[in-house]
């Protein structure tokens, strides 16, 4: 059962959605954490896509997404190459007009390869600096204002706040991960991990 407290601290957080605070109070896995905050933030600010990433030492891995078309889930990029790794690595937000202007956006095969122009990426708090982030993408040239800014920096310290009960013990590194994987059960597993509030990419398990 979540902790009141903590339950009035993140429906606060969240402009009063009990119904969402409750959720992330209740989850009980990274992948669900991950799930709801996608979900919820696609949906607050209209954009195309949203990824839930996690760092992974000196790495990024693309966890989960909610997208229009594919974007990077299930794979890993150099921390330091991408935009996720920058909100994580500075632990402040991204705001990113145009991604052909801006000198963060390593302009590559990654980005060119899909709709993304424009980008918000915020981090979320773990023990010791930023341990995952949140991006919301648009396929124009997009201003993303202060409302839309504040509202996802909340929801981020709300899913900091998930996080800290759940912990990091089946993230997609860690040892309980890999051993409750084995050839043959990946379907098993997928649905074991699926997010409340949509699917979990079978990427997230390769």
């Amino acid at each position: 059962m979540a902790n009141p407290d903590r339950l009035a601290q993140t429906a606060a957080l969240l402009d009063g959605d009990q119904e969402l605070a409750a959720s992330l109070g209740g989850a009980t896995s990274l992948a669900e954490v991950g799930g709801l905050a996608r979900v919820a933030a696609r949906r607050r600010l209209g954009c195309a896509g949203v990824t839930f990433v996690l760092r992974d030492g000196a790495q990024c891995f693309y966890a989960d997404e909610d997208s229009i078309a594919p974007l990077w889930a299930g794979q890993r990029f150099p921390i330091s190459e991408c935009v996720s790794g920058w909100a994580m690595l500075h632990d402040e937000p991204a705001v990113i007009n145009d991604i052909e202007l801006d000198e963060r956006v390593p302009i590559a095969a990654a980005y060119r390869s899909t709709y993304v122009r424009s980008m918000l990426v915020v981090p979320i708090a773990g023990p010791g600096g930023a341990a995952a982030a949140i991006g919301a993408y648009w396929p124009s040239t997009h201003q993303a204002g202060r409302a839309d800014l504040g509202w996802l920096q909340r929801l981020a310290q709300a899913t900091s706040l998930a996080i800290a009960e759940i912990g990091l013990g089946d993230a997609p590194w860690a040892p309980n991960f890999r051993t409750r994987f084995r050839p043959g059960r990946g379907r098993d597993l997928i649905d074991q991990f699926r997010p409340a509030h949509g699917n979990c990419p079978t990427a997230l398990f390769r």
